[in-house]
């Protein structure tokens, strides 16, 4: 085991939860990492907070993961525009996890990474006195989603706080979609749809090979194992799954009694061995790999996953394809709809919008919205988000809106944090909140099992 100071500092919602934790604000907050084997745990730290205590303590078991979380940080650290000031405290050991508990160095646990173990960690933490915030997916099985409703009850019991990271919320054409859609003489009502044409479609194509915090990401080898990291269906689907409830029912606490699922199938990403390779700079699979080749230089892995369920009666479809690589000057892609009486409100992101997200309204119904109604609502949301307008296009229009808003997907982590942070000291969590997470996972958990049953 090794206990070492790694410092690189220099320059460096509807209703309130009534039993939401509350932290004193003259008293700064103390955060702990906890085996941080995905970027994300990096990006929560990819600025500062006011109320965050600049040291922060990582406990972890020795090995590339933390090694390239702590390079990660100290980029954030020496970078010449906004350089972070952040204290690494770290302990390596067998004995990690143990350390943190016995230790208490903070009161809140930051964990990003092997989904296999994340749901004994939200549990070892919560049972040890911790706040929690935790990276998508807080479970990938059945058998996980069981021990989370657990560490729910656990934390509301003891006044902690348990929150999941859903920074696709802060992202600006899904904001403006989802204020649109509240807007009734723009949208009308939301349809109820059919499983042939549902009421709101979300889609996400993601790339193992990708650039973060501009440098090309080295993924760890298990990543690329399902019973790790977890299959599609119930990894990146979270945030769908999570933007249909947030945006069909705003405000509004869900069940899992309201989640009726029509269907779900899995299939898998094949990954040659030099495409595995280039991502993981490992030459060969590893032992826990083996199960999923299917010949000496192709891996076949479960990344992909598409779910057709009704929510409250509304139909809705969401899936999300893993490929190697992303076209030349494109990333991540997403693609949504909210179908209503009066428009429909799409996000597109494909060739046409030089890979980058757009919002589009179109007339829909027997009664479709008209330019001058638009225009007029559009102007009192523009005191929400000044300097967003409307170009017409041949099918309706498209919301423009100002670079000033477009932050990027890893600011959002920011955001989020920032969100934690204010509920921690303010005790004002919505009370739709945690409801919400428990039929999110019960979705995914439940779309895999009727997946594994539904394949031949």
């Amino acid at each position: 085991m090794r206990f070492y100071l790694f410092v690189v500092a220099v320059a460096g919602l509807a209703g309130c939860q009534s039993e939401a934790p509350k932290e004193k604000k003259n008293e700064k907050i103390k955060i702990v990492t906890l085996d941080p084997g995905h970027f994300h745990a990096a990006l929560v730290q990819k600025q500062m907070y006011k109320q965050l205590d600049s040291t922060v303590h990582v406990y972890a078991p020795q090995g590339p993961d933390v090694q390239w979380h702590l390079d990660r940080v100290k980029s954030y650290n020496e970078r010449a525009e906004n350089p972070t000031r952040w204290n690494e405290v770290v302990y390596t050991g067998p004995d990690y996890l143990e350390k943190m508990v016995s230790g208490k160095a903070g009161n809140v646990v930051v964990i990003a990474g092997n989904n296999q173990k994340k749901t004994d960690y939200i549990v070892k933490a919560l049972g040890a006195g911790f706040n929690v915030l935790a990276d998508k997916p807080m479970v990938i099985t059945p058998a996980d989603f069981r021990k989370l409703r657990n560490a729910f009850d656990t934390a509301g019991k003891n006044k902690l706080l348990l929150y999941d990271i859903m920074t696709e919320r802060f992202e600006i054409t899904t904001l403006l979609q989802r204020e649109l859609s509240q807007l009734s003489a723009v949208f009308g009502v939301l349809e109820n749809g059919t499983p042939e044409n549902p009421a709101v479609t979300k889609e996400s194509v993601h790339h193992f090979y990708k650039f973060v915090s501009g440098k090309a990401l080295v993924r760890p080898a298990w990543f690329m194992d399902v019973t790790q990291e977890g299959e599609g269906i119930v990894d990146v689907t979270t945030h769908l799954v999570d933007l249909v409830q947030w945006e069909c029912f705003p405000g509004q606490a869900l069940d899992t009694a309201d989640v009726h699922l029509t269907s779900a199938r899995r299939w898998p990403t094949a990954m040659t061995r030099h495409e595995f390779k280039s991502i993981t700079g490992l030459s060969d699979f590893p032992g826990y790999l083996l199960k999923d080749r299917i010949n000496d230089t192709t891996l076949q892995v479960f990344s992909n996953g598409a779910i057709q369920y009704r929510l409250r009666g509304v139909h809705a479809k969401v899936s999300v394809t893993w490929v190697y690589k992303a076209p030349e000057g494109a990333g991540d892609t997403h693609y949504s709809i909210l179908r209503g009486t009066k428009a429909n409100l799409i996000i597109r992101q494909g060739a046409e919008q030089k890979y980058k997200p757009a919002l589009y309204i179109e007339p829909a119904g027997k009664t479709p919205v008209t330019e001058t109604i638009l225009q007029q609502q559009l102007a009192t949301l523009a005191k929400k988000y000044p300097g967003i307008s409307l170009a017409k296009n041949e099918k309706g229009w498209e919301v423009i809106i100002p670079d000033a808003y477009k932050e990027g997907h890893e600011a959002h982590f920011g955001r989020v944090t920032e969100r934690f942070l204010d509920y921690l000291q303010n005790g004002n969590m919505p009370a739709w909140e945690v409801p919400n997470m428990i039929t999110k996972y019960y979705t995914t958990t439940q779309a895999l099992e009727l997946a594994k049953k539904s394949a031949p």
